[in-house]
């Protein structure tokens, strides 16, 4: 029963790329070939929301679902992570159609191909868990 509000969240957030568009291959063709502001825009809110939802946890001192206080850490020293680690997610959103958010939402959709982009990147994730201590951070 303590899941259960992760389950709605998870439910909204299906329903909510849904209706945007933002799970369409083609919406996110569109952006990458820069012939509509679509996918632009839903971004653009996302870190305007995000932006005023982290000022807010800053301010208010919240606590996270475990009742522990939400740690922020400074600046990186350096920007190579960043570039690369773009890139890579980048490259990895063009070449599949989606990002990691709506791979879910797709598999939900009964898209079963998504299945083996889900898998790639719980693979990429591992991959990086094991050389999290070589790469720059």
């Amino acid at each position: 029963m303590k899941q259960l509000k992760f389950l709605v969240v998870g439910i909204l957030f299906g329903i909510v790329m849904t209706k945007s568009e933002a799970i369409s291959w083609y919406r996110i063709q569109e952006m990458f070939r820069f012939q509509s502001f679509h996918m632009y825009g839903i971004i653009g809110v996302a870190v305007v929301l995000g932006a005023i939802g982290v000022y807010l946890m800053k301010q208010t001192n919240i606590l996270n679902v475990n009742g522990e206080k939400i740690q922020f850490s400074e600046k990186p020293k350096t920007y190579i992570a960043s570039i690369i680690g773009g890139t890579i997610f980048g490259l990895g959103w063009a070449l599949t159609g989606a990002c990691p958010g709506p791979l879910y939402v797709l598999f939900g959709h009964q898209i079963w191909t998504i299945g083996l982009v889900i898998l790639s990147a719980l693979f990429g994730t591992m991959l990086y868990g094991i050389l999290r201590s070589k790469l720059p951070h």
